[in-house]
């Protein structure tokens, strides 16, 4: 196997995936074609323990979990902006949790929940969440 072409392989799914789900798409293709799991791992840079996590997914034909990526439980986007959005908020009229999670999305490029936005005013007590509702 030419381990270049696998990783422009992967370099292409990114474009459409996370890294992640790409290596793990990979890697199946990999193991279903027989390749030993060292092998897919050295391939894809796929750790031994998850290659053999995929390997067990196909083995028993669990596999519908195995598109699913989870959050990685990092440090959330919005943190890094809470200041800046609530700065904005303040210089402006905001009616709802909806406008400011799409205020958030055009300015600083993330995508806030409305649970979010709520949390964040809640948290800052900020007089401005008093009259903001749900509006979708």
């Amino acid at each position: 196997m030419d381990n270049n072409v696998i990783k422009k392989v992967i370099d292409f799914l990114q474009l459409f995936m996370p890294q992640t789900l790409a290596k793990r798409i990979i890697s199946m293709v990999l193991i279903a074609a027989g390749i030993p799991n060292n092998q897919v791992t050295e391939l894809t840079g796929y750790c031994d323990r998850s290659v053999r996590t995929v390997k067990k997914a196909i083995e028993s034909g669990e596999t519908s979990g195995l598109f699913h990526v989870g959050g990685g439980g990092g440090r959330s986007k919005l943190a890094d902006v809470e200041k800046e959005i609530l700065e904005e908020i303040s210089r402006n009229d905001y009616h709802s949790y909806q406008q400011i999670a799409d205020m958030a999305h055009e300015k600083f490029k993330i995508k806030v929940s409305l649970y979010s936005v709520r949390r964040l005013l809640k948290k800052e007590s900020s007089p401005i969440s008093v009259g903001i509702g749900y509006r979708v």
